[in-house]
C-alpha cells in the first residue's frame, strides 16, 4: 500500500512531467506510436481482409499469414529492429528506436484486425446477401450496403482490440532504448525506486483503461445498427 501511495506522489510530483524523460513527452511518444501503428495497420490490413470476406476466398491465407505476429514475440522483432539495418536512431516525434518500435507494434496489431474483418464479413448471413443480389444490387452495392453494416461490430472490436494491445506492448520498447512510458519503469528498476516502476505501471494501466473506454464508446456510436429502430428494417 505504501508503494502505491508513493507511486502516485510521484505522478502527482509537477518535477516529473517536464524534460525530454518526464512524463509528458514519454506519454505523447506512447500515444503517436499507438495510434500510428493503429492507423498503419488499418490501412493496410483492412482493406484485404474486407475484400477477401466479400468474396469468400483467401481468409484462410490471409489470417494464417497475420496471425504469424502473434507467434513471433514482439521483443525479439523489436530487438532484430533495433539492432539491424533499421537501427535504433531518433525518429522524429516517436524518439529513439522509434522506427523500429513503430513496425513491430504495426506486426502486432495486425492479426486481430484481419481475423475480425474476415470473419465479420463472412458470418453476415448469407441469406441476406442473397436477397440483396436477387433485388438487383451489384457486388459493391452489397458490398456497402448490406455486408459491411452487419459486420462493423466485429470489425470495430477488432480495432479496439488492436488499439488496447497496442497501448500495453509499446511499453517493451523500453528495453531497446525506446521511446514511451516504459522507460519509467525500466529507469525505477535500474535506479532500485519502487515507487517510479509502481507510476509507470500505473500510468500504462490508465492509459489503457482510456483507450478501452474511448472504443467503446467509438464502437457504440459507430454502429450503423444501432440507429435502426426495433422492429425496423
Amino acid at each position: 500500500m505504501t508503494a502505491f501511495i508513493d507511486a502516485i506522489q510521484w505522478i502527482f510530483d509537477g518535477s516529473n512531467w517536464g524534460g525530454t524523460r518526464g512524463i509528458g513527452q514519454l506519454a505523447v511518444q506512447q500515444i503517436l506510436l499507438s495510434v500510428t501503428a493503429l492507423a498503419i495497420s488499418v490501412v493496410v490490413g483492412l482493406p484485404l481482409a474486407l475484400w477477401l470476406g466479400h468474396i469468400g476466398k483467401g481468409g484462410f491465407a490471409a489470417i494464417n499469414i497475420s496471425n504469424v505476429g502473434r507467434a513471433i514475440p514482439v521483443y525479439a522483432a523489436l530487438l532484430i529492429l533495433a539492432l539491424g539495418p533499421i537501427g535504433s536512431g531518433y525518429f522524429g516525434p516517436f524518439g529513439r528506436a522509434g522506427l523500429a518500435t513503430l513496425i513491430a507494434l504495426v506486426l502486432f496489431a495486425l492479426p486481430p484486425i484481419i481475423t475480425n474483418a474476415y470473419v465479420g464479413m463472412r458470418e453476415v448471413d448469407r441469406d441476406i446477401v442473397e436477397a440483396a443480389r436477387g433485388m438487383g444490387m451489384s457486388g459493391m452495392q452489397v458490398f456497402r450496403g448490406v455486408e459491411l453494416p452487419l459486420a462493423l461490430p466485429v470489425i470495430l472490436t477488432g480495432v479496439r482490440l488492436a488499439l488496447v494491445q497496442v497501448w500495453a506492448t509499446a511499453t517493451i520498447a523500453a528495453l531497446v532504448a525506446g521511446p514511451g512510458l516504459g522507460y519509467i519503469i525500466t529507469r525505477g528498476f535500474l535506479n532500485h525506486h519502487t515507487d517510479e516502476v509502481v507510476a509507470g505501471a500505473i500510468l500504462v494501466a490508465v492509459g489503457a483503461l482510456l483507450f478501452e473506454g474511448m472504443a467503446v464508446l467509438a464502437e457504440r456510436y459507430g454502429d450503423p445498427m444501432r440507429k435502426v429502430p426495433a422492429g425496423g428494417s
